[in-house]
């Protein structure tokens, strides 16, 4: 008896999920072709009982001339494909059970499909080849070993490629879980800045109302509705270009023009090569409120907001800076009016970019406080933005 071959057939288990690989891996392994995974299973039963065959008949014609080697092969393998078929049914049964009852299970049927499998190949073998044909009990004890190696083989093969299967869609559904929390966080870091933000510019509004200078109420109410429609048109996790978000500070810097008049004098210098960087939505109007409240609000000449960005290579360079005091000169250190910090951009830059950003503070001893913020340059995606 020849050897087993090298192309062993490599089931599948219909019932397992298809999940996709994030790495480079043999074709079959690959997730389309276990999008359907009962063609998978048929192919690769079809094509390695195929390969089977060849090699059995290659190899038995090598040490035989006759024809008859041929049809031994072609019955053999008939008879394997048949037991295989009827081992992927049981095998996929005995997976739903306790582990080691399956176990045991698939260790008996392993056993006895090998009988069989035996029994029949010295049955038609003994047609073929012997005078007397008929059950003969040395020919089965001469084929169970190369009988049992090929099924053990297969039984293999069935479960180290379902328990792949099984790893992979666990490996999916923890980056889907991953996924949605890192959303989820991303989506909290906003929903912290808005209503704050509002509650001041309310606050303002009410001030305005009770000194009866209702046509600047009702201007800084209406630039408010404009603020909140704008901001409401994108997502949370949303990314958007830098000329949109500058285009939501200059209505945010309107609302608040309002209240501190000439005291405020914002300055943009946008590159326009940087415009159509995206980064996540409302990430510098916090730090704008931040320099409002710690340079404007306490100067009588209030100060003036310059927000800059440009284009280095390909690395966006955006910073936020006032002219006020500045950290050294100021008694308690800057953090967001809104009360969340710093570390809230942070945090936001670090679910959107993971590591790969910077964000420095600095301030000058002759006054004023700069944050720069450096992402990588992200084309804009008009399918995957939210209008």
């Amino acid at each position: 008896m020849a050897s087993i071959p090298a192309s062993t057939p490599v089931p599948a288990d219909p019932a397992v999920g298809s999940p996709g690989p994030r790495f480079w891996t043999p074709a079959i392994f690959r997730r389309p072709f276990f999008e359907e995974k009962a063609r998978a299973f048929w192919t690769l039963q079809a094509a390695g009982w195929s390969g089977y065959l060849l090699l059995r008949s290659v190899s038995s014609l090598s040490n035989s001339k006759s024809a008859e080697v041929i049809v031994s092969g072609i019955i053999e393998s008939i008879i394997g494909y048949c037991v295989t078929l009827l081992l992927s049914t049981l095998y996929g049964y005995y997976r739903t059970l306790p582990r080691i009852r399956g176990v045991l299970l698939c260790v008996v049927t392993l056993a006895a499909a090998t009988f069989l499998y035996a029994v029949l190949d010295a049955f038609s073998f003994s047609f073929i080849k012997l005078d007397n044909p008929g059950p003969n009990l040395n020919l089965v004890l001469g084929t169970i070993f190369l009988n049992f190696t090929v099924l053990a083989g297969w039984s293999a093969l069935y479960f180290g490629i379902n328990f792949y299967l099984i790893v992979e869609h666990q490996n999916d559904q923890l980056l889907v879980l991953e996924s949605q929390a890192s959303s989820a966080q991303l989506a909290m870091l906003r929903y912290q800045l808005n209503p704050h933000f509002l509650f001041n510019t309310l606050n303002s509004i009410s001030t305005l109302v009770l000194l009866k200078e209702t046509e600047r109420a009702n201007a800084m109410l209406s630039r408010l509705a404009d603020f909140l429609r704008f901001t409401l048109v994108y997502e949370p996790t949303a990314l958007v270009t830098l000329a949109q978000e500058v285009a939501t500070l200059k209505l945010y810097l309107e609302i608040e023009k309002m209240r501190f008049e000439k005291r405020l004098r914002p300055r943009f210098e946008i590159d326009p090569h940087a415009e159509r960087a995206r980064l996540p939505s409302l990430l510098l109007q916090p730090l704008v409120e931040n320099a409002i409240k710690y340079a404007v609000t306490p100067s009588e000449e209030g100060a003036e907001i310059a927000v800059s960005a440009r284009l280095v290579g390909e690395r966006v360079q955006i910073a936020v800076s006032d002219s006020g005091a500045g950290l050294i000169n100021t008694p308690f250190p800057p953090s967001l009016s809104t009360g969340v910090g710093l570390a809230n951009i942070k945090d936001r830059l670090a679910q959107a970019y993971g590591p790969d950003y910077r964000f420095d503070t600095r301030s000058m001893a002759g006054g004023g406080f700069t944050v720069e913020i450096e992402i990588p340059y992200q084309a804009e995606e008009p399918s995957r933005e939210a209008a």
